[in-house]
């Protein structure tokens, strides 16, 4: 494919090396002497490594290059640490990259790696000279691939991929009768950014942690998974303070009593990211509090 990526004048290459830390991703390498460009995977294009070159033997141009690979810069950043880790999250950060910070949030929290304290990405439209929105736009709850015309379409992951569900008149996955039932919502609000820790419906209760999509999947939502619970929402990959939220979370379990923990969560990879956060702030909580975990299928079924 052809895409944005760096070229180095070899003839103005001083082998000074103080593009090296400017790029966190490790595309670059000094070898014999010169700075080279070791993997097209790795370089994503946006030039953080030009304002360090004293020689201008950086540039950014167009050719055919491999795409880049998030997955795969995490995989080789994470071997050298919460520093290079912090460098580049706040390089896509910097750089209004959203979906890429996301990935790499998202990399984080399925291997069970800390994430370290970092400025996240804003969420603003960032609209192209064209009027198209940029790879990483987030408004309305959704992240934008390039060039989408309109935030309608999703990025192309298991999570956002589009796909009907057929509905037929006895078929599907078993819930129960909907009828004239009552909400089972005990306190106000539900979203973990704007939930206060000192919250007295916290003490003794039991909790209900479920990805933001649970509800609108499964039917039976109130009265199997909420009726009786304090219930806590959130997006492990579209809400961005990761970090902040298993602080909150952390806070919540230290200063309360808090009974039991039933996380619910969507079957699509990144979701599985929920539990991965209730776990970090147990063990940031040091409490040890019981934990049931259940798994929601797309077709709103229980896996």
């Amino acid at each position: 494919m052809k895409r944005k990526i760096i070229s180095i004048d070899e003839t103005k290459c001083t082998g000074c090396g103080q593009c090296i830390p400017d790029c966190p991703e490790g595309a670059l390498q000094l070898i014999e002497g010169k700075a080279r460009l070791v993997s097209d995977l790795f370089c994503d294009g946006l030039g953080a490594c030009i304002g360090t070159c004293p020689e201008g033997a950086i540039t950014v141009i167009e050719r055919e290059a491999e795409p880049y690979n998030e997955a795969a810069v995490m995989a080789t950043i994470v071997k050298q640490g919460a520093p290079v880790i912090k460098a580049h999250l706040e390089h896509l950060a910097g750089h209004g990259q959203v979906a890429l910070y996301n990935e790499a949030i998202e990399y984080l929290i399925e291997h069970g790696l800390p994430i370290p304290n970092h400025v996240p990405p804003e969420r603003t439209p960032a609209p192209t000279p064209s009027g198209k929105l940029a790879a990483g736009y987030v408004g309305e709850g959704i992240v934008c691939p390039p060039g989408s015309p309109d935030p309608s379409r999703f990025a192309a992951c298991p999570g956002s991929a589009a796909r009907a569900i057929r509905r037929e008149p006895g078929r599907g996955p078993r819930q129960p009768v909907v009828g004239a039932t009552d909400s089972e919502l005990r306190q106000w609000p539900v979203q973990l950014s704007l939930l206060n820790p000192a919250a007295p419906y916290f003490e003794n209760a039991e909790l209900l942690i479920a990805a933001d999509c649970v509800p609108f999947a499964y039917g039976g939502f109130h009265p199997e998974f909420l009726k009786g619970r304090i219930v806590i929402i959130f997006c492990p990959k579209l809400d961005l303070d990761i970090p902040g939220y298993i602080e909150k979370l952390a806070e919540i379990f230290s200063r309360h009593a808090i009974r039991s923990i039933m996380v619910v969560h969507m079957e699509v990879p990144c979701c599985s990211g929920v539990r991965a956060v209730v776990d970090k702030a147990l063990e940031k909580s040091g409490k040890a509090i019981p934990v049931v975990e259940k798994t929601i299928t797309i077709e709103g079924g229980i896996a």
